[in-house]
């Protein structure tokens, strides 16, 4: 699948917590950072998101605010 989105980052599943209608998935990237991603359920499963399965997170947002005490 080609994506017009330049902010695509490989990752590996480290955890999938599936709710009522909403999964969060935790990746962890290469470095060793980890990414929470909320997603409904019904995508979660349409995509086959599984533990250690390998996973692109597409970040697209029109702003991103950062906040200091």
């Amino acid at each position: 699948m080609r994506l017009s989105a330049r902010n695509q980052i490989q990752g590996t599943v480290t955890e999938v917590n599936t709710g009522a209608v909403t999964t969060t998935v935790k990746v962890e990237l290469a470095g060793g950072d980890v990414v929470t991603s909320s997603i409904t359920k019904e995508a979660a499963d349409e995509l086959g998101v599984a533990l250690g399965g390998k996973v692109t997170i597409v970040v697209k947002a029109s702003d991103v605010l950062l906040a200091t005490d």
